[in-house]
């Protein structure tokens, strides 16, 4: 195939204009139209937020942190999703530093790398958090190159300086605050280090405030819809998508501190009558299995991203709770969704149409004909990477064009399917077999499990797949029965499919194919 150049429908003028704010000034707006009063954020504890209440805690913590820190600082944050999170994002912001986001399931190597590729200095927790999740000792370790500011003791720390800027600051807030360019580093994030240290990820004001109008214009809500998101603020999609677009936008959310808390989450989208969630294929499912009954009956939509939505989660959705499941596709470098089926437009084994306002080009991928690289160009495309070997130093995308690491196919009407991360096609007899196709077929013959596809070194014809899967006693012949008749060739079997009791999992909700990898290599060297 030749290189294809393709691009979205066009983002609104109104959403244009809307992008050249910034985060602190766009929730300040958001307060204006909807009145302090609105009830807008419901916490874990059930604590139910108004933008008022948010609002002055953002204005009153500023002051004591502008003392600990220096102009412009970056700080590292490291809180669950929560109304905590929310008040320290923007509190982060309204004392002029910038934040960056720390992933606290990523172990202390990384975390340590993430300090020194940013940089900073200065980590912003929760004493209760670190209390409840079990981390003292990562956090004591941590501390060695670091300080640590706990949002308790700012809160202490706030006197006659906070009061004034709590009650003056929302009436005059150009004087309290600072106001950024639209174009200077919103937030930092990091990629997951599974090849070496973690990069930053920088993206603007405007980019996260460009992929919130490309998702208010591509995935309409009703007025009364109340969003559930579950998924970490340090992961762009449950920041974003899950708790900055409700929040600026004027939906009511409810935010739980873990997405593993599968059955107080099921029980708390009852309770809450919640009508839109974000979460992932995994999660869903589990959440799916924690239900009662018609407890999920409340959601109107599960959006799911990070991740394949398989069809027999949207068949479960549909037949038990009559739930529409539209699976999205996004990478953080795109702050972070790039596509995404629509409410009453879903084409099951899609990730729908591009948002408004991005360009894609489609690249060869020698060994396959009717599929290429995906590269992809926008408002919302990130500032650039900072990598561990040039700290604090932005390197932007060549000609603003991001390369997603994604094969993928798109028809006539401009839906896009997502066969592999390039990375995860095996060349195998010279043949390029996808280990999406692989998983895909294991979950069509077994849907009540969960499935992962490895590549491992093979001496005669370089690599070859390994299939491992929850199933405790699966039957290749049954598998390659099945392919027979779908015709899927043959190679895309694999010869060993190994059983283990649980898949690994990360923060994020997506399966960590690095520990896989090392599963299946440890089972064949057993055997």
């Amino acid at each position: 195939m030749e290189t294809v150049f393709l691009e979205s429908e066009a983002l609104s003028a109104r959403g244009q204009a809307r992008i050249r704010r910034d985060l602190l000034g766009a929730f300040l707006e958001a307060c204006k139209i909807h009145g302090a009063s609105h009830d807008i954020l419901t916490d874990g504890d059930g604590r139910v937020f108004r933008y008022g209440e948010l609002r002055q805690a953002v204005f009153a913590l500023s002051a004591p942190l502008k003392k600990h820190t220096e102009s412009g600082e970056t700080i590292g944050y490291f809180l669950p999703t929560g109304a905590g999170a929310v008040i320290a994002l923007l509190t982060i912001h309204a004392a002029g530093r910038t934040p960056a986001m720390l992933n606290f399931t990523a172990g202390l190597k990384n975390l340590k790398a993430a300090a020194k590729t940013a940089p900073f200095k200065t980590v912003l927790t929760s004493r209760k958090f670190i209390e409840l999740a079990g981390l003292s000792d990562l956090l004591t370790a941590l501390a060695g190159d670091v300080t640590v500011l706990y949002l308790e003791d700012l809160k202490e720390q706030i006197g006659i300086g906070g009061k004034i800027r709590a009650v003056l600051g929302p009436i005059l807030p150009s004087a309290f605050i600072p106001r950024p360019s639209p174009d200077d580093t919103g937030v930092i994030l990091f990629t997951s280090g599974t090849e070496g240290n973690p990069k930053g990820v920088v993206l603007s004001h405007a980019n996260i405030l460009a992929n919130i109008e490309q998702i208010e214009q591509h995935v309409r809500l009703d007025d009364g819809d109340i969003i559930f998101n579950a998924l970490p603020t340090f992961h762009c999609y449950g920041l974003t998508a899950g708790t900055l677009w409700p929040i600026f936008s004027g939906y009511d959310v409810v935010l739980h501190p873990s997405p593993l808390q599968t059955k107080a989450i099921a029980q708390r989208i009852f309770s809450s009558k919640a009508t839109v969630l974000f979460a992932t294929d995994t999660f869903l499912q589990h959440y799916m299995r924690a239900s009662k009954e018609g407890g999920l009956n409340s959601l109107r939509i599960a959006v799911c991203g990070a991740e394949r939505v398989r069809e027999e989660t949207r068949k479960a959705a549909q037949d038990r709770f009559n739930i529409e499941v539209l699976e999205g596709y996004g990478v953080t470098e795109c702050a972070p969704v790039l596509a995404a089926n629509q409410p009453g437009d879903i084409r099951a084994g899609t990730i729908g149409k591009m948002l408004p306002g991005i360009e894609s080009r489609i690249e060869p991928v020698e060994g396959l004909d009717d599929a290429g690289r995906l590269w992809v160009r926008g408002p919302n495309i990130m500032k650039g990477y900072i990598s561990p070997d040039k700290p604090g130093q932005i390197m932007p995308p060549d000609e603003g064009w991001h390369d997603t690491g994604d094969v993928v196919s798109v028809d006539r009407e401009g839906y896009y399917v997502i066969r592999g991360r390039i990375k995860r096609f095996a060349k195998i007899g010279g043949e390029m077999v996808s280990l999406t196709v692989v998983e895909n077929c294991a979950s069509a013959v077994w849907p009540d499990y969960l499935h992962a596809a490895a590549i491992v070194p093979d001496p005669k014809k370089g690599e070859r797949i390994v299939l491992l899967t929850e199933h405790p006693k699966p039957d290749r012949a049954e598998l390659l029965r099945w392919a027979q008749t779908h015709g899927v060739a043959e190679i895309s079997v694999p010869k060993k499919i190994i059983s283990v009791d649980a898949l690994p999992v990360l923060g994020t909700g997506k399966l960590d194919y690095v520990s896989v990898t090392t599963m299946a290599k440890t089972a064949l060297g057993a055997g």
